[in-house]
């Protein structure tokens, strides 16, 4: 099979397109055919050395897959045939997979297989932080930070489906259209100032906070919670990881809490199944995980230099198989 190996730790330029043995399933693998894999910031930071799990190289990255059963074990879940959405950790990148029983969920029969790979993590990292760790009711006021992003752009479609009003703050230019039509009831520009346009938008404060940026942005993004507000910390892609003290938190009673999905699964393994359950809820209701961008597997390295580089706008999904079937 053709896969993307890293050979390096150098980022993008350590990939190289290659010919590997397939994997081999197993009393208790499937093996599946690999349709899409979407492309995430994790991946960028794979590929540098730089994230939490760090495999020994040469390996093939790739996470995010939504794909077809080729072969399963007997008494399975899951059937030849079958299109599953899996989190492969790695060897998504690539035409085929091998993963256990619990890597695999159903693919909603409303997606594409394309769509099926940009509902990832992302999705997944969304409703986890809106629903399990803010608890985000109907009726409030979400800002997402970083929102024309992977995880804003589902963070904004996701609070959207629970019933709030979403305020949408974002650094780049000219995304204004794609937030609105991603179910953005307001969208604010990061200059200067926009915490007090947030206030005045959310009628003195919002309810939630959502972030995936860190950075030099937290100081004025803490400022605009009401009172009983909930900062949810989804990672750091500004690089910069903010410090705050805690006397701002006591005498404003509000909450910052995290939402690391990847560690709370370790010992939650049942919450993908449950989020799960609820988005394929949201996904007949008509809501579509965005695909803003598609690569092919020879252009893997691109589209992560492109993502590393701000140039993706909301997901990016590599086309391996049928890819929009």
């Amino acid at each position: 099979m053709k896969a993307q190996l890293l050979t390096a730790e150098t980022g993008p330029s350590g990939l190289e397109l290659t010919d590997l043995d397939d994997p081999v399933a197993g009393p208790d693998r499937y093996l599946i055919d690999v349709q899409a894999c979407g492309v995430c910031f994790p991946d960028v930071l794979i590929s540098r050395g730089e994230y939490q799990m760090r495999p020994p190289v040469p390996f093939t990255p790739g996470t995010e897959v939504a794909g077809v059963v080729r072969e399963a074990p007997d008494g399975g879940r899951y059937a030849v045939g079958d299109k599953v959405l899996v989190f492969s950790g790695i060897g998504g990148f690539a035409e085929k997979v091998a993963a256990v029983e619990a890597q695999l969920l159903p693919m909603p029969d409303q997606l594409t297989f394309a769509e099926g790979a940009a509902m990832g993590i992302n999705f997944q990292t969304a409703l986890f932080a809106l629903k399990l760790r803010a608890q985000t009711a109907p009726g409030e006021v979400v800002v997402v930070l970083g929102a024309a992003g992977g995880v804003g752009v589902a963070g904004i479609r996701v609070a959207k489906e629970m019933g709030a009003t979403v305020i949408a703050v974002v650094h780049r230019t000219g995304a204004d259209d794609m937030l609105r039509a991603a179910g953005a009831d307001e969208v604010v520009q990061l200059v200067d100032g926009w915490g007090q346009k947030v206030k005045e938008l959310s009628d003195g404060g919002a309810d939630v906070v959502i972030d995936p940026v860190g950075g030099d942005v937290f100081d004025d993004a803490l400022r605009v919670l009401a009172p009983d507000g909930r900062y949810v910390v989804i990672g750091f892609a500004a690089g910069g990881i903010p410090t705050v003290k805690l006397n701002r938190v006591l005498f404003r009673n509000i909450s910052i809490v995290g939402a690391a999905w990847g560690e709370y699964i370790r010992t939650h393994p049942d919450v993908p199944g449950l989020l799960h359950e609820e988005l394929a809820e949201m996904i007949a209701d008509g809501m579509r995980p965005p695909v803003d961008a598609t690569y092919s597997l020879a252009d893997l390295p691109q589209a992560l230099t492109d993502l590393a580089d701000g140039k993706v706008r909301g997901k990016a999904v590599v086309l391996i198989g049928a890819g929009t079937d």
